[in-house]
């Protein structure tokens, strides 16, 4: 193997980018402690001055090891090209080994540092690190934090010897997951507005991530970006990274809004210190998209034009970075302080304590129409699934291809219907009412996914996205290697989806997993995924059209389909004839004034499971026929072009058959 000789001036560069950032940081951090008090001693249980400046020193360092690791594993596998002569992508790998094990360290003694500050205990106590090690699995505060460390150490070992793309694809995505689990940490379970609070949370890690992970990263990569060919690799890898760029300052933005919202409350208390800082980082962000724009506008365009333009970038990709690094530190600084806003719910109030929102009275009719409380996470998941579909026919309209319209339509109402039942009545007293919950099930598991799956958006994917030519992915080749891969083989076997949709159904309801998805922010939303991939897999091997693994005889889809439904109608039957209350720890301790009798509830959800599910039954099967007959006519139309090509020679070697069988039954007759 040849390599490319690097330049030394782009080499101390980068290094000067990357210890900069981590100087801006740090200088961030300590001005926003010392402005809000936030390393300041406490007055009961204090850890001592170490915990207090550590924790968030170690807090930003495993922040910024974490994002330079998911982002150098990304510009490996999605951004930058690979050429015959260099191992590019084995030399990101390494550096993105050792960010993650400063991650994994970092995390590792954050995760301490943590618990000292819970028990107000020196770390160096030796009673304390003993109970550390007792109840660190125990806490959730301190779980989630040590589950993130110990994916940043295998990322760390598995990214050390990482050579295939697939494999830098999933330490990409499963440290963009590890990063995104700690916006759980953020926010008091027993504060108004959790759920929306970890939402934005969460959002705003991973863009946070992957745009300063994504720039980190060409600032490191960079002198190995400076290529013979006039530094078009560099600007290849810049222009991809501009467009993740923009999406993450979108993302950054609107969660950073709604989460400051939410901790301050009102616009008094942006005058407060926590307001004040608030309101600089939003400063910062504001120059950061100047930043971007400036780069998407005319750095990308100067480095394909001249090689002198190099400079222009690491010039505005070091104030960037910098940038970053301040608005994470004063970021790090502001979750060590109180927010004014915050308001605990009274102890009393047992629905707000058990599904984080107030009792929401008896609904009504005209409720399930007029009454709304919007889920910001689901409602940006359906915004985001309709507008990248009509980009996507927008793009095939342009170039002067054709797109039925009536995918687009039903792709549009699936994900209304989503919206309603995640964010309408459905979504509210679904909460509280096992029966609405059940209806919003079944919206969810059949009706969306029977609106969505005629839609093909993995066609519509495939027809507008681009193919690379780079040895690198993107979402066009990410959406093959999904869908032609083994996992997908094996969950697209209808007995396989059909037992997915339905086994699972009764062992979540009917287990503790029911519960944790009524009480829980983390057990509510991966119901939710469930409910939703479930539904649109089982539907997708009996009438999908977007390829894929080779589909069933129709005969054998409908056997399938009938006997799936019949268990689910057997599972509605025998939830109407439980004589006890399902997730009792929950149900039975709302104490519902409007409802008297929550076992009644519970056997209209039954019901509602037994005969609502016939109507998509009819309706699948319906479609799963019309594909039959379909088939039979293309067969048949397929056989009628080859008679005509071959003058019917099959039928006539059919007839010389059958006349040589009767000539042989002649001769031994005779």
């Amino acid at each position: 193997m040849t390599t490319t000789a690097v330049p030394t001036e782009p080499r101390r560069t980068a290094g000067r980018v990357v210890v900069g950032a981590g100087v801006s940081g740090v200088v961030a951090l300590v001005v926003g402690l010392l402005v809000t008090g936030g390393a300041g001693a406490q007055q009961y249980g204090d850890p001592g001055a170490l915990v207090r400046w550590g924790l968030p020193v170690l807090t930003l360092l495993w922040q910024f090891a974490a994002a330079t690791a998911v982002g150098l594993s990304g510009l490996a596998t999605f951004l930058m090209p690979e050429r015959g002569s260099t191992n590019r992508r084995a030399l990101a790998m390494r550096y993105a080994s050792w960010s993650a094990l400063v991650w994994a360290v970092a995390g590792g003694l954050t995760t301490l540092f943590t618990f000292a500050d819970l028990v107000g205990e020196s770390p160096l106590s030796g009673e304390v690190f003993a109970q550390f090690r007792s109840f660190v699995f125990v806490l959730d505060y301190t779980r989630i934090l040590a589950i993130s460390a110990l994916i940043g150490l295998g990322i760390a070992v598995v990214a050390r010897f990482a050579t295939a793309r697939s494999t830098m694809t999933w330490l990409t995505l499963i440290g963009l997951f590890a990063v995104g689990l700690n916006a759980l940490t953020g926010h008091a379970g027993n504060a108004e507005g959790h759920e929306e609070a970890v939402n934005a949370m969460g959002f705003h890690l991973l863009g946070v991530t992957v745009w300063v992970g994504g720039l980190i990263a060409l600032a490191i990569m960079r002198p190995h970006l400076l290529d013979p060919g006039e530094g078009a690799d560099l600007a290849a890898s810049v222009e991809r990274y501009s467009v993740l760029a923009l999406w993450s300052y979108v993302f950054v933005a609107l969660s950073g809004i709604q989460s400051t919202w939410i901790r301050i409350g009102s616009l008094d208390n942006l005058f407060t210190t926590y307001g004040l800082l608030a309101s600089l980082k939003a400063g910062l962000l504001v120059l950061l998209g100047l930043a971007g724009w400036q780069q998407r506008r005319a750095v990308v365009r100067s480095l394909r034009e001249s090689p002198a333009s190099r400079r222009l970038f690491a010039r505005l990709a070091s104030v960037e970075t910098l940038l970053m690094l301040a608005a994470i530190g004063l970021g790090v600084a502001l979750s060590r302080s109180e927010p004014p806003g915050v308001r605990e719910i009274p102890p009393a109030d047992m629905v707000n304590t058990l599904t984080g929102y107030p009792d929401p009275g008896p609904i009504s009719a005209a409720d399930y129409l007029l009454t709304w409380r919007i889920d910001w996470l689901f409602l940006t998941i359906a915004v985001l699934a309709i507008g990248l579909y009509l980009a996507g026919v927008m793009r095939l309209l342009r170039r002067g291809d054709r797109w039925p319209v009536g995918r687009t339509v039903v792709w549009i109402i699936g994900w209304l219907v989503f919206v309603y039942a995640t964010c309408g009545a459905l979504g509210i007293w679904g909460r509280v009412l096992f029966s609405t919950h059940m209806i919003m099930h079944m919206l969810i598991a059949m009706f969306v996914p029977l609106l969505l799956v005629p839609g093909a958006p993995v066609t519509l994917a495939l027809r507008a996205l681009k193919a690379r030519r780079d040895k690198t992915w993107g979402p066009r080749e990410l959406i093959l290697q999904v869908t032609h891969s083994r996992v997908n083989r094996a969950l697209t076997n209808p007995v396989v989806a059909a037992v997915l949709f339905f086994a699972s159904m009764a062992i979540f309801y009917y287990s503790r997993t029911f519960h944790l998805a009524l009480t829980t922010h983390t057990g509510h939303l991966l119901m939710m995924a469930h409910f939703f991939l479930t539904g649109y897999l089982f539907t997708w091997v009996l009438i999908g059209i977007d390829p894929g693994p080779r589909k069933w005889p129709p005969l054998m889809l409908l056997v399938i389909l009938f006997v799936t439904i019949s268990f689910h109608a057997f599972f509605g039957v025998i939830l109407t004839g439980t004589e006890y209350l399902l997730a009792p720890d929950f149900y039975g301790q709302l104490n519902l004034p409007w409802l008297p009798d929550p076992w009644l509830d519970q056997y209209r959800a039954g019901e509602i499971a037994w005969g609502v599910g016939e109507i998509p039954t009819l309706i699948l099967a319906l479609m799963v026929a019309r594909n039959w007959a379909r088939q039979d006519k293309a067969e048949t139309k397929r056989k009628d072009r080859q008679a005509r090509r071959d003058g019917d020679a099959e039928l006539a070697a059919y007839n010389e058959w059958l006349a040589e069988r009767r000539r042989a039954r002649d001769r031994m007759g005779g």
